[in-house]
């Protein structure tokens, strides 16, 4: 018995359906690991924020208690997250007709704001701390013990996340890993400051060592004031619907290449948390019977996809009046 090969519109359609069964299947995938990713971080944050308050009170550390408040915030910053991923991950619907993508965006300026606000605490404190004398820092070897802990911690934290953010376009887990990242620099920042608070009670000659710690915890506050300003403009960006840079572009270059495409123009790229959507137009051969336009179409969908994985595609074909050059091959202008 002979085989027909199905016609090509037919296995245009297939393969249009392939994809989509394939990209359903790693957003499951994709929203059981940024899950996972965003509890894991719910539990670091607890454990550290107990120690780091436990030892800061006992310590007197001003450098340990405003990490210790970081965490704090990080253990809040965890929970939003946690929530607006799951959030984000639901399907569209008729009155959210792009998704629940945006969810994450908003839970990053949140976390944003959360830590500026760790910030103004924190250098009012130091302020005040640098001006009193009389303030003790007891610099034992639990306190560098619990910021060596909490950088081993915080370093897994925020290597797992940044890796999980980048691979599925999630900005909460991105600031979720930032939160875990400061930390990091914030607990090197206190060790160097609780080092000067003992070197100076070995070396009396030294006192203004003494201040060290509180001088630490402004350096956290510089720290955290600058990672997180970056990312509050990212966010606002994403929140405004800001094309990502040179996208667009790549994609007429892409299209344009194609058989039976003239021109590739009004590209527009925006992205509501992980997920890509892209509108564009397409000029044609006013000649093309329907089907084929639309098989054409489709072609240009799946030439997207692969530069944008998921992305949610819409072309717009427009027909020229001149066909193509039946000897050259060249394109008209469209008209």
């Amino acid at each position: 018995m002979e085989f027909t090969r199905p016609p090509r519109s037919l296995w245009a359609n297939l393969t249009v359906l392939e994809m989509h069964s394939k990209h359903r299947a790693t957003a499951a995938r994709a929203e059981v690991e940024k899950n996972s990713a965003a509890l894991n971080s719910v539990g670091a944050a607890v454990f550290l924020t107990g120690l780091k308050i436990s030892v800061g009170l006992i310590s007197g550390s001003l450098g340990i208690l405003a990490e210790a408040a970081h965490s704090g915030l990080d253990f809040l910053a965890a929970i939003i997250t946690f929530v607006a991923v799951r959030a984000a991950s639901k399907p569209a619907d008729p009155g959210h007709t792009y998704g629940h993508g945006k969810v994450e965006n908003l839970s990053a300026l949140a976390e944003t704001f959360l830590l500026l606000a760790t910030c103004v605490w924190i250098i009012y404190q130091s302020v005040d701390r640098l001006r009193d004398t009389q303030v003790k820092v007891h610099a034992s070897l639990w306190t560098f013990g619990v910021m060596a802990i909490s950088i081993i911690i915080d370093l897994s934290r925020s290597r797992m996340l940044y890796r999980v953010a980048h691979k599925h376009r999630s900005q909460a887990l991105e600031a979720d890993a930032l939160h875990f990242s400061t930390d990091v620099w914030g607990s090197v920042v206190v060790i160097l400051g609780l080092a000067g608070v003992k070197i100076a009670q070995y070396y009396p000659e030294l006192g203004f060592l003494q201040k060290a710690d509180a001088v630490a915890a402004l350096m956290v506050a510089a720290i955290v004031v600058l990672v997180s300003g970056k990312l509050g403009v990212r966010t606002v960006h994403a929140l405004l619907d800001a094309s990502p840079e040179g996208v667009a572009d790549q994609i007429k270059a892409r299209v344009e290449v194609l058989d039976n495409v003239f021109d590739c123009h009004a590209v527009r790229v925006r992205h509501s948390g992980p997920q890509y959507f892209v509108d564009l137009h397409i000029t044609l051969d006013g000649n093309l019977p329907l089907h084929a336009a639309h098989a054409l179409t489709e072609e240009v969908e799946r030439v997207v996809e692969r530069l944008l994985p998921g992305a949610d595609v819409t072309v717009h074909p427009e027909p020229t009046s001149a066909p193509a050059d039946p000897v050259s091959g060249a394109k008209p202008k469209s008209g």
